[in-house]
């Protein structure tokens, strides 16, 4: 594969932007990885000199921003190779886990622990319903190739997904299922993320080594308002980073939340 191959797909750099040239490239790597590209090999610093026009020390600034991220390794003698075990989430983004997991191009599946009808009052208060409404829970475990990455159980009101009971989660995404079954899936929404102590279930569900630290991630997803979903989800800090991207132009902000508050505090 040569420098010309790597070329198909590039996109040109904004000589005009106030943004450094070296964190315009990095961007650019981490949307073209985001694409699938560079699972056979990774081009070389003089390569990405070549492509985008630019000096070794900016496609090394680039490259090394990349491998301090864990993205990236690079090893004397073997060159730089896309290091997929871990996934990568910007903050700020309405993600899905299933879509993070697929484009990094890991097989994935999910083994199904519950998918039924229950009641849950704390789930039923963030979905602003009264304490006894009818809910459908999904319970499963995520795996991004043969390794656990999460635990996430979901509550969503069943009056919009009964039909929800009859899918198969093994390998689908929620919202592409949301999508098939009411056209309609989160567009809008807030996430808390916090460490925690993982339970006893969770370290035998995990896989988790002694020690070893989770996320713990609660989600409200809505509509256009309309409450969709609350997710709490169990995930391994090990194999999954979050980002925040400060971007010329666009207000990132993080916000400070009391612990035992229901809703985020601006």
């Amino acid at each position: 594969m040569s420098s010309d191959d790597f070329a198909e797909g590039s996109r040109s750099l904004d000589r005009d932007s106030a943004l450094p040239l070296w964190s315009q490239l990095e961007h650019e790597l981490r949307r073209r990885m985001e694409l699938g590209e560079f699972e056979r090999r990774f081009p070389t610093d003089r390569e990405l000199m070549e492509i985008y026009a630019v000096s070794r020390h900016t496609a090394r600034h680039a490259v090394s921003q990349l491998g301090a991220s864990g993205i990236l390794h690079r090893a004397r003698g073997v060159g730089t190779s896309v290091d997929h075990r871990t996934f990568e989430r910007s903050l700020g983004s309405l993600y899905s886990l299933f879509q993070v997991v697929e484009e990094s191009g890991v097989p994935q599946h999910s083994k199904v622990r519950a998918l039924s009808r229950v009641v849950n009052a704390e789930a039923s208060s963030h979905l602003g319903l009264d304490a006894d409404a009818p809910l459908v829970l999904i319970d499963r475990v995520r795996y991004a190739g043969d390794l656990p990455l999460a635990i996430d159980r979901i509550w969503l009101p069943a009056e919009i997904a009964e039909p929800l009971l009859d899918a198969d989660f093994t390998h689908t995404s929620l919202y592409n299922e949301l999508d098939r079954t009411i056209g309609k899936r989160p567009n809008e929404g807030w996430e808390r993320i916090h460490p925690a102590i993982p339970t006893t279930d969770d370290c035998a569900c995990l896989e988790l080594d002694d020690g070893e630290a989770v996320f713990s991630i609660q989600r409200l997803g809505t509509f256009s308002g309309e409450p969709l979903e609350w997710r709490v989800t169990t995930i391994r800090g090990s194999r999954f980073t979050f980002v925040a991207d400060w971007t010329a132009g666009q207000r990132s902000e993080l916000r400070l939340t009391m612990v035992d508050c229901p809703d985020p505090m601006p």
